[in-house]
């Protein structure tokens, strides 16, 4: 009985200090910024936004907010249309475990 305790106290002792040993790293970044109008500032609902590559759409809300997460870290272009406004493009680059703002304004036709 006591060699079973021993020998789960050192499984149990191992399993502990092996998770901790390897350092998780997050392999990728995040794009996130507000579609809003040029002249006011106000944030535009019902937007499309693009990202290239990658060919991922989102479609604002009220608050004109979008985001795109783990994404490789690379350049990317984020377009932005909405109707009876110009379409805007924006690049920016996604870095690892970073999130990085790529606010875009909207000029109206």
């Amino acid at each position: 009985m006591k060699k079973i305790t021993i020998l789960l106290s050192f499984a149990l002792l191992f399993g502990v200090f092996s998770g901790c040993s390897e350092d998780e790293y997050d392999m990728f970044g995040t794009l996130y910024g507000v579609v809003s109008d040029h002249q006011t500032g106000d944030p535009l609902s019902s937007a499309t936004v693009t990202l290239s590559p990658g060919g991922k759409t989102f479609v604002t809300g009220s608050d004109g907010r979008f985001e795109f997460n783990d994404l490789e870290p690379m350049q990317y272009t984020i377009t932005a249309q909405k109707t009876g406004y110009q379409t805007n493009r924006k690049t920016v680059t996604a870095v690892v475990g970073e999130k990085t703002p790529a606010n875009i304004p909207l000029t109206k036709n």
